[in-house]
């Protein structure tokens, strides 16, 4: 299958490529300098995730996409992932690309309220209340889609070893919070790509 990658060089996006790549996939990851971009067995291209000129190139013969594009915590209103993610299907459906799997977050859409006390009524409303609602405005945006999508939303992420197995829920009865590798959820999504269990759903993920 050949995939094309958004988010590449982030902490969990080159762990998608590499689990791409070792389960051999072709890969198509979208950077925004090549000189800072170390993406072995990826077929690399230059340039903004907004853009839908490049979006429809890097889309050329491609199967599947995966979004693993992310902001940072701040205070000021992002728009990124909305823009972005509207730029992508668009192209995507003129493309004839059918299957997107993107990772969102816990606290995001119909999970908000259960990522735990400090994380629900601290973290998120201070920090990354502008994130979340870029995150939101994304998830809508793929909900409105006739494509083939899983939106993944995984706990808080560690960089630490992975345990080599998830747990996936979308009922999220007695989920208060959590934690996961980025090599789990690099996994997890990148076996997406391919299976149809969690197809136009929101699996939290975790451990």
């Amino acid at each position: 299958m050949k995939v094309f990658v958004l988010g590449a060089t982030g902490g969990t996006g080159r762990l998608i490529v590499r689990d791409a790549v070792v389960k051999g996939h072709s890969v198509v990851a979208l950077v925004r300098s090549m000189a800072r971009a170390d993406l072995p067995g990826a077929v690399l291209i230059e340039g903004d995730a907004c853009n839908e000129n490049i979006l429809g190139r890097s889309l050329d013969g491609c199967d599947a996409v995966v979004s693993a594009l992310g902001t940072g915590i701040g205070f000021r209103e992002v728009n990124l992932l909305t823009e972005a993610t509207r730029a992508l299907v668009a192209e995507m459906t003129r493309g004839g690309v059918r299957r997107l799997v993107c990772i969102s977050a816990l606290g995001v859409g119909d999970s908000r309220g259960h990522g735990g006390f400090v994380f629900d009524r601290l973290f998120q409303p201070l920090l990354l209340g502008p994130a979340y609602k870029d995150k939101n405005r994304q998830e809508a945006a793929i909900r409105a889609t006739s494509l083939d999508w899983v939106v993944v939303r995984p706990a808080m992420l560690t960089d630490g070893p992975s345990r080599g197995s998830v747990r996936a829920v979308t009922d999220l009865a007695g989920v208060n919070g959590g934690k996961i590798a980025r090599a789990d959820v690099a996994r997890f999504v990148v076996d997406q790509l391919t299976a149809d269990t969690w197809l136009r759903r929101t699996p939290v993920i975790l451990w």
